[in-house]
């Protein structure tokens, strides 16, 4: 059985540390990898050319504007696209599964869902609702594209039916835990635009999980009070989903990213409505 024809599109920016592993991990399972980088100052992008990658560049506006942009330019014939993140790799499992079961899939199979698997200070996350995540990461090129969101974005399939790969997608953080709060500041700040200007078409698969979160997120999250909520989701996930069990690293991990972060998100909100309260009305 011929190996599928994909191509692997990683966007970057200064990721030296991360982008090694996660070429290396497409080795045998993608036909082409393409980076499209927005201004890395560091080796990122003699690191991308020595494994055969081919570079592009483009000013950064959000994740979904920079990959929709990519899949409009680059130069390619692979039957399928793989979306993979610098600080993601294949695990051997998915690797040989995109290898095997992929030539085999029916004609009418347009979208491959994968689960992400979380490894925190070195520790794979298993609760708390944190396992498995399912991510539409590989489609057929042509069917598909990202919506026009600030934050959790994802690709709407123009149509086709679904399949799950077992494989993991590994995603290794953080590089460190100053770094790590760092980019969530910026997270925080893109997830206020997303919730004061909300996405006007929302044409993700009918019983998928990136849907069911998103109708959770917007008709029950967003109505409990503003900074409460951020204590009712991380008591959610770390008592009810057991998120307790993933140890030291869980718990960092289960209040950084269910407590702190939406926390700041709610701090932001108030802070921007603050601002534009007192700001005097236009004569």
């Amino acid at each position: 059985m011929s190996v599928p024809s994909v191509a692997a599109i990683i966007l970057t920016k200064n990721e030296e540390q991360d982008l090694p592993a996660c070429l290396e991990s497409l080795a045998g399972a993608a036909t082409e990898v393409f980076v499209v980088d927005s201004g890395s100052t560091d080796r990122t992008l003699e690191i991308a050319k020595g494994h055969g990658a081919r570079v592009l560049t483009h000013p950064f506006l959000n994740q979904a504007a920079q990959f929709n942009w990519a899949l409009d330019n680059i130069q390619s014939g692979a039957e399928w696209i793989l979306r993979i993140d610098a600080d993601e790799r294949l695990s051997e499992e998915l690797r040989r599964e995109l290898q095997t079961s992929v030539p085999g899939l029916r004609s009418e199979v347009t979208g491959l869902l994968v689960p992400l698997r979380i490894l925190f200070l070195g520790r794979a996350i298993r609760h708390g609702a944190s396992y498995p995540v399912w991510l539409l990461r590989i489609w057929k090129r042509g069917f598909g594209k990202y919506q026009d969101t600030w934050m959790d974005e994802h690709v709407a399939l123009s149509h086709g039916q679904v399949l799950k790969l077992r494989g993991d997608l590994i995603h290794e953080i953080p590089k460190s835990l100053s770094e790590w709060t760092r980019k969530h500041d910026g997270y925080a700040t893109r997830e206020c635009k997303q919730i004061l200007t909300p996405p006007a078409d929302e044409c993700l698969p009918t019983g998928s999980q990136a849907r069911l979160k998103r109708l959770l997120k917007q008709r029950l999250y967003l109505r409990l009070p503003a900074f409460y909520r951020a204590f009712f989701f991380w008591f959610y996930r770390y008592f009810l989903r057991l998120g307790f069990l993933d140890g030291k690293e869980g718990l960092i991990y289960h209040f950084l990213q269910g407590f702190w972060y939406r926390f700041l998100v709610d701090a932001k909100l108030y802070e921007f409505e603050k601002d534009s309260s007192e700001k005097p009305a236009s004569k």
